[in-house]
């Protein structure tokens, strides 16, 4: 991208926003951050405090704005009030996209999901671009609430408005403050916490290409489609044991079946809503992915925008790196990783 164009990311304290702040920095460029927590940000970042479901904060944000990076969103898989996956993914979306097109924004990159795209397995074969969901396949309210923003993406791009959909497959490295999903499994693992495991197929990418794809989409993407940003299928017994040789802490021996995984995914989830109020062990929309598959290829990505993949062992190092510097991690780590 240009120097001094201006970008402004919302939802840059997360873990792909972080990163992508940083090296739209590091391009030269000005950069607005649109953010409702209070994550630190580099000094030549401007910060507007606010939600995106506030069309007033939004309309400020984007003034003298040329591209807009749209990443904020819940993105968890349970939450006490499941109102509010529409309110923010599904109608902070539409807000974002209405003011984008009223302020004549050069190129908007929405950030979707690989998780609504994900499929009964049939075949092995992995899940291409074009693949076209539909509604009543979403497994609980997370996807359904990411499902509607991309159609809200669909069809500002049908009106004229730029849009480039981008769709992160499951991103790993260092930075996530926020623990989402992926990275609290791999905290898990170095905690002690999984005595069992789901094997399931998955997706990797380190965040850090995530990020970079992010730009690329802005420069090179067609406005009206989506590009996969991934990395490495992999079943997630196969990702333990990478783990497992990082680390020198044993995986998890027990296996589990899917069947069980469920009982034990309601259950969870039943307390969680009536008793505890509190996050889940196993949220049940994920329980049901984990039933699915999540292979993707990311080959329009590779070759429309020139995204490019680096290996997935140096990222969860980084990554398991990060997470014991920080103070994440409280078993007692081999002398090897301390040092």
């Amino acid at each position: 991208m240009k120097n001094k164009t201006c970008s402004l990311v919302t939802g840059g304290g997360g873990f792909i926003g972080m990163h992508l702040v940083n090296q739209l920095l590091d391009q030269g460029g000005v950069v607005k951050v649109l953010e409702i927590s209070d994550a630190n940000f580099p000094k030549e970042v401007e910060v507007i405090r606010g939600s995106i479901t506030d069309v007033d904060t939004v309309r400020y944000a984007l003034k003298g704005v040329d591209y807009l990076f749209h990443l904020a969103a819940n993105p968890y898989l349970w939450a006490y009030d499941k109102k509010t996956f529409d309110q923010v993914n599904h109608e902070g979306t539409r807000v974002i996209l209405s003011e984008a097109k009223r302020a004549n924004i050069k190129k908007v990159v929405h950030t979707s999901t690989e998780s609504i795209l994900s499929k009964i397995p049939s075949k092995n074969q992995p899940i291409h671009s074009s693949v076209i969901p539909i509604l009543e396949d979403m497994p609980g309210p997370y996807c359904r609430s990411k499902f509607l923003a991309e159609q809200e993406a669909f069809k500002a791009a049908q009106e004229g408005l730029p849009v480039i959909i981008v769709s992160p497959t499951l991103p790993i490295g260092p930075g996530d403050h926020r623990l989402t999903p992926p990275t609290q499994m791999i905290l898990n693992f170095l905690n002690h916490k999984l005595p069992a495991y789901l094997d399931c197929k998955l997706n990797v990418v380190d965040v850090r290409d995530v990020a970079h794809g992010h730009i690329l989409a802005a420069e090179r993407g067609r406005p009206g489609e989506r590009y996969i940003l991934g990395n490495q299928n992999i079943r997630l017994s196969e990702l333990l044991q990478l783990l497992e040789e990082i680390s020198g802490l044993a995986m998890p021996k027990t296996r589990i079946p899917h069947w069980l995984a469920l009982i034990v995914g309601v259950s969870s989830e039943f307390i969680a809503d009536y008793i505890t109020r509190k996050p889940p062990q196993a949220p049940l929309t994920g329980v049901r992915l984990a039933g699915r598959s999540l292979f993707f290829e990311s080959d329009k990505a590779i070759r429309e925008l020139g995204f490019q993949q680096h290996s997935i062992r140096q990222a969860l190092i980084d990554q398991v790196n990060w997470l014991f510097q920080e103070g994440y991690v409280t078993r007692s780590m081999p002398q090897r990783l301390r040092a």
